[in-house]
């Protein structure tokens, strides 16, 4: 079962996370170009996951995660 994509701006501190970084900065156009492609693609990721058992991880994360990788093979 695939799990929801919820993203927490403050999940362990108590500043907002978007007042810490300045408006302009050039990974905020990168990260709305990935949002926009990963919503784009979560129809298919619906079709690929059972609807029953287990959360996964959502993928939309997992591929998030790997574009922040600083340390590619």
């Amino acid at each position: 079962m695939r799990g929801r994509d919820a993203l927490a701006g403050s999940l362990f501190s108590y500043v907002d996370l978007e007042k810490r970084v300045r408006a302009d900065h050039p990974l905020r156009v990168i990260r709305t170009i990935v949002n926009t492609a990963l919503l784009a693609m979560s129809p298919d990721f619906d079709r690929l996951y059972a609807q029953f058992g287990r959360e996964s991880i959502p993928p939309e994360r997992l591929l998030r995660a790997l574009l922040c990788n600083t340390n590619p093979p």
